[in-house]
């Protein structure tokens, strides 16, 4: 399993080639473009609203985000890796968007801001060992209806997890090991979140998976901040 820095220094390798090596996955059936919309589509977002990706790299959802939120909303793209956020700002220079906000950040400190309407997490939230403290304080910065959508790979509940060493093989060029197995970011939002879904892709060697916040999360939240 990479440490923090080694996973930074492995991300600055791989930046200016990263959106070329990820599309590997379609050769193994993997339908990468399908699944990431499927997860956007997830966050159910407005035209006008807000919306923060965690770990966005070089930006491969931001034409998607783009398309949900409009001209008239804001996407906060926050990656921990400068050289995939150089990559992401080109992206955003090439295709005219102006409404992009770019942070260089671990996911682990970053502060959310208030009553965002959407947090996502594409193939990265197990990378952070934090992830669950992540995912607290994105239920805690969500607006009323605002969900958090996480779309990663998980050992499969089937006969299929008797591929996962091989599956492994294939993302270890992107910091990816088993020792992640045991790392359940969709459990996490259970504890955060009265509404969750997932929906199982790929056999069940991946997920997407959400949680919604609920008046009665923002009421008792209320209520502690006056106590």
């Amino acid at each position: 399993m990479l440490n923090k820095q080694e996973a930074v220094d492995l991300y600055r390798r791989r930046a200016k080639r990263y959106d070329l090596t990820a599309k590997i996955y379609y050769v193994m059936g993997f339908r990468e473009w399908a699944y990431r919309k499927k997860a956007v589509d997830a966050l159910a977002l407005k035209p006008g609203e807000t919306v923060v990706e965690l770990c966005c790299g070089t930006g491969l959802n931001f034409a998607l985000l783009e398309e949900a939120v409009g001209t008239t909303g804001k996407i906060i793209g926050v990656d921990i890796t400068d050289s995939m956020l150089s990559v992401a700002r080109e992206k955003i220079r090439k295709n005219g968007w102006s409404n992009i906000e770019l942070i260089q950040s671990d996911a682990a400190i970053f502060r959310f801001p208030a009553e965002v309407n959407g947090i996502i997490s594409t193939f990265a939230l197990p990378l952070v060992p934090e992830y669950e403290s992540v995912i607290r304080a994105g239920s805690e910065a969500l607006a009323v209806g605002g969900r958090f959508v996480i779309l990663d790979f998980r050992i499969a509940a089937n006969w299929l997890s008797r591929l996962a060493p091989l599956l492994v093989l294939t993302v270890r060029p992107f910091g990816v090991s088993l020792d992640l197995a045991p790392r359940h970011p969709w459990e996490a939002l259970t504890k955060y979140f009265s509404h969750v879904s997932v929906v199982e892709l790929y056999g069940g060697m991946a997920y997407v998976a959400w949680g919604e916040r609920d008046k009665a999360a923002s009421f008792a939240e209320e209520e502690r901040s006056r106590s």
